[in-house]
């Protein structure tokens, strides 16, 4: 479904990610596993069309480009550093992500009602993001990612920073994605996270 191929990318005399080949199925959660510093997050920013490799690419199945109008409607991604705007609610974030997939109307509605149950969040919604806790707002940050029902998920060190209760329910929520057949690539430095979650792992170091 995704085929990597000698993806390189270098910044000046780092080389962030060197000559890396791999292959996601679909239906399977595929973890990136390795160290701080590893080229996890930068391989996740290349394979989303975020950052432009210096050599090799990135293919999905119908041939498309990470950048293309195409591939983009299928991807989902929860980054490390959140993606939520603190100063708005859980329900204002959640509509404004909607919107920019495109939702409207009812459908946005109940996306919205959809993604505040799956962050458990109900009866928070109408408080600011940054009256969270670090767990609450990883879940908000992952609800925000499957608004629009993506094919493919990007999940990069999704539990970082958060506490033991916040990490099950994180590990519950990705379960039930995996169960509906998304296509999940988790990146992590947990061997225990891996085994849990993932069907298939690559091991990196040093890009």
């Amino acid at each position: 479904m995704i085929r990597v191929e000698s993806l390189l990318k270098s910044y000046g005399a780092l080389r962030a990610v060197d000559g890396l080949d791999f292959e996601v199925r679909r239906g399977e959660t595929f973890g990136l596993l390795g160290p701080n510093g590893a080229g996890k997050s930068t391989t996740i920013s290349l394979m989303v069309g975020a950052l432009e490799p210096d050599d090799g690419g990135v293919r999905f199945e119908d041939g498309s480009a990470p950048s293309s109008v195409a591939a983009r409607r299928k991807l989902g991604v929860a980054p490390q550093r959140l993606a939520l705007y603190e100063d708005l609610t859980a329900s204002e974030n959640l509509r404004f992500f909607g919107k920019i997939y495109g939702l409207t109307g009812e459908r946005l509605r109940e996306r919205v009602r959809f993604g505040l149950s799956f962050a458990g969040l109900e009866e928070r919604a109408d408080a600011r993001v940054k009256t969270y806790s670090g767990g609450m707002q990883r879940r908000l940050n992952l609800s925000c990612a499957v608004l629009h029902a993506p094919e493919i998920l990007f999940l990069d060190e999704p539990t970082a920073g958060v506490d033991p209760q916040s990490r099950n329910r994180l590990f519950e929520n990705i379960e039930v994605l995996k169960r509906e057949g998304c296509t999940l690539i988790y990146t992590t430095h947990y061997m225990e996270e891996a085994e849990r979650l993932c069907d298939r792992v690559a091991i990196m170091d040093a890009g």
